[in-house]
């Protein structure tokens, strides 16, 4: 037996100091914050500093002193409480796994900015209706926050500084009631949006609390007032009759004063009354703030702050080398499988419902409501933690919660649903990242649970068997470059000695209509005399529909052979045409040491129209043009101008949009591996998708995905509507038929010439 192990000063010394807990950190800002409360009652009663100016007013003026103790008691009281709460529900965020959100130097200027646009209500007003009362409530609750605190402040001060009278008085008065009608209207116009108007968005999820909410705030505004009133309508010693005239600056109170009836015995007893009423209506609101949705208040600036991370836009989280990692589960079905930050989320959560509002899936019918992962992830949460707290919104009785998983709330089909497609997180005014949740609990179901649809299964066994989803040879890939010219086909194992290599991807080699995509950039390319050639049989899938649906197994797989083929040979820099593969290369290969130059097909067609390499001097399109926006181009990677350049460069063309574009644009429904699945529910997406682009008249359809042209083209095609109507093709088919015509115009126009 070994001897018993002692340890030393020196093996004390060397552990690491205990750090502050963020809970621990929650309850220490809220003591201290009760703390100075408490301690400026005591300061006034004590020192009795009083303001002898004519214009000014008395704090506390005609209310009782034991009301005064009961309201520096009962304060202080509610904000430790308060932080009990908000701590306790930060012991639930902190069950979560590690994710890195520091905020270094590098990021500050980042974070700042997200921030601002958060508190500025810049997200809130991408819908202008939502954003004006959102901000006419949360400005004008600033603002008499503020107002309160510089009373407060100035009962502190001794004589000598005080310095809320005279004209500064008055304009305080005038900011204070401003703030109040503000407050009111925003309330009134909140109201009236959620119970007479009730769009689909917000009628689903009212619950009792918004009616405790709503009418707390407007409780707080309207006794406000009251008690202004009697105030200023209480005889005083230098108006023992009629009003003060400088009062005329709270334009609300005095003009409510003037109201009051002479015949009342006792204003000053009404005035005590309506100060009660206010003070119990703000002790209401400290109440239900960390209980019900009004968390929000804090837990969504704190997650705007916190939205910059580590990894580029469109990655997903890195996993370990599945072949090497010694974890024993992978994915989330347990929110102890979720990072702090997604559990943050959860709280930071708004109910706004804007997220649900442009989910392509919910609103062709499928079970996925992207709001409701949030919401009943939060539930599970809530249900399972040490203590337990509230949900983050009100649930009927029958829900009930019997373990830590997530799927005790949300189902497979909700989570297979999803299109990738980020809408829900470009939307979200709170910087929500309801993507990630759901893809996680795809690699849980792929890969602990073998949970997915049964055509999925196809793809996987083509990717591991084929190296491509659609499960055909690779001796095939570079079948499309026959009828061409000068195409080069790299050897495996040979040096890459050109300039560019052109990824054409598993569609753009397979698919027949992806093909022609493939044959006009290759055109393009040579028109350009760019220096490029392609892998042919060596290139692999990149992995994309492995990893969207979880298979995180087969991704790693196929990148590592692409990584060690790029290393092998020597390749930097990358042209792609698929949006999927262009974010894969480009944001993900480098999790696994890949690191390469890639760029889309559309930004190098911007660049070689921009430089002059492609000449248009001749190229027209006299048609009507709308370009549809791929998803893992535009939400994923922020590229939207682009393709639009691309085809807006063409001479005669009109470029129209759909309804739903940029950053609101409508997926067509291929994303998240969603290619190799059917869809059993509802309408199909890319129909819903295919009649709204048809609706704008336009003669021609654009796109700059595979994926897209693919499912736009049956769309249209589905709905009767013949390649000599209306023709859909991918930016490189349009430019280069309008630059062919443009010669075969120049010919024919030299040859009339010559015939004259």
């Amino acid at each position: 037996m070994s001897a018993p192990t002692t340890t030393t000063e020196a093996d004390q010394s060397e552990k690491p100091a205990r750090r502050v807990k963020p809970h621990q950190l929650v309850i220490g800002l809220g003591v201290g914050f009760a703390i100075v409360t408490l301690l400026s009652g005591i300061a006034a009663t004590v020192f009795q500093q009083h303001d002898e100016s004519e214009i000014t007013r008395e704090v506390f003026g005609e209310i009782p002193g034991v009301f005064k103790a009961v309201f520096y008691i009962l304060i202080p009281v509610l904000i430790v409480y308060g932080a009990i709460q908000f701590s306790n529900r930060t012991r639930n965020w902190e069950r979560g796994r590690p994710d890195n959100r520091s905020t270094t130097r590098t990021n500050a200027a980042r974070r700042m900015g997200d921030f601002r646009a958060g508190v500025y209500m810049q997200t809130l007003l991408r819908d202008p209706a939502a954003g004006i009362m959102h901000s006419l409530i949360y400005f004008s609750f600033l603002v008499l926050l503020a107002v309160t605190t510089i009373l407060e402040i100035n009962h502190q001060l001794p004589e000598s500084l005080k310095f809320l009278h005279g004209t500064i008085y008055q304009a305080y008065s005038f900011v204070g009631d401003a703030a109040g009608v503000a407050l009111l209207i925003g309330v009134g116009w909140a109201i009236v949006r959620r119970y007479i108007q009730r769009p689909y968005r917000i009628r689903i999820k009212t619950k009792p609390e918004h009616a405790v909410i709503l009418g707390t705030i407007a409780a707080i505004g309207i006794t406000g007032f009251l008690a202004e009133a009697f105030r200023i309508a209480s005889p005083t010693e230098a108006y023992p009759e009629g009003l003060p005239e400088f009062e005329k600056w709270s334009f609300v109170g005095y003009t409510l004063a003037r109201g009051v009836n002479d015949e009342i015995s006792s204003v000053v007893g009404w005035h005590q009354f309506w100060w009660v009423a206010h003070v119990l209506s703000f002790v209401v609101f400290l109440i239900i703030l960390p209980t019900t949705m009004l968390r929000h208040m804090f837990t969504s600036p704190m997650n705007m702050w916190l939205k910059d991370r580590e990894r580029p836009k469109g990655a997903m989280k890195p996993m370990p080398n599945l072949m090497e990692t010694e974890l024993e589960t992978f994915g989330a079905s347990t929110i102890e499988d979720f990072t702090w930050k997604q559990l943050l989320d959860t709280d930071a959560c708004t109910m706004c419902g804007r997220c649900t509002s442009v989910c392509p899936a919910h609103a062709t019918g499928k079970p996925l409501d992207p709001r409701e992962i949030v919401l009943k992830t939060g539930e599970v949460m809530a249900a399972t933690g040490t203590p337990k707290v509230s949900p983050p919104i009100g649930t009927v009785p029958e829900i009930t919660i019997s373990a830590d998983s997530v799927f005790e709330r949300i189902t497979p089909a909700e989570i297979w649903a999803c299109t990738s497609c980020k809408a829900c997180d470009e939307n979200c005014p709170v910087n929500i990242e309801i993507l990630d949740k759901i893809l996680d609990m795809r690699r849980y179901l792929s890969l602990m649970e073998s949970d997915f649809p049964t055509e999925l299964g196809n793809a996987y066994r083509s990717m591991e068997n084929s190296g491509n989803p659609w499960g055909m040879s690779q001796g095939e890939r570079a079948d499309w470059a026959a009828k061409l010219d000068g195409i080069e086909v790299v050897e495996p194992g040979s040096a890459f000695d050109h300039e560019y290599l052109y990824w054409v991807g598993c569609a753009g080699s397979f698919d027949d209509k992806n093909k022609k995509v493939t044959q006009a950039m290759a055109r393009l390319l040579q028109r350009a005399d760019i220096d490029f050639a392609i892998l042919g049989p060596s290139e692999m899938c990149t992995g994309d529909p492995a990893r969207r649906s979880g298979n995180e197994y087969i991704f790693q797989m196929l990148a590592m052979q692409n990584i060690e083929t790029f290393e092998g040979m020597g390749v930097r820099k990358i042209i792609t045409q698929c949006p999927h593969c262009f974010n894969t290369l480009a944001n993900e290969y480098p999790q696994l040491g890949g690191n390469y130059e890639v760029v889309h097909h559309s930004q190098f067609l911007e660049w070689l129209v921009d430089s002059g390499k492609l000449d248009l001097s001749g190229a027209r399109l006299d048609e009507r043009l709308v370009y549809h926006d791929s998803c893992y181009l535009g939400r994923h990677n922020d590229v939207y101008l682009a393709p639009r350049k691309v085809v807006g460069s063409l001479a005669g063309v009109e470029i129209v949009e759909a309804p739903r574009n940029g950053t609101k644009g409508m997926c067509c429904g291929a994303g998240g591996a969603r290619m190799w699945m059917e869809e059993h529910t509802g309408k199909q997406v890319n129909v819903e998708r295919s009649q709204e682009l048809l609706r704008t008249g336009a003669s021609r359809i654009a796109t700059a995905c595979p994926f897209c042209y693919i499912m736009i083209d049956d769309g249209v095609k589905g709905e009767g509507v013949e390649e000599d109507v209306v023709k859909v093709g991918d930016i490189a088919m349009h430019l280069l038929e309008a630059i062919e015509r443009g010669e075969q115009g120049s010919v024919v126009g030299s040859e009339a010439s010559a015939e004259a």
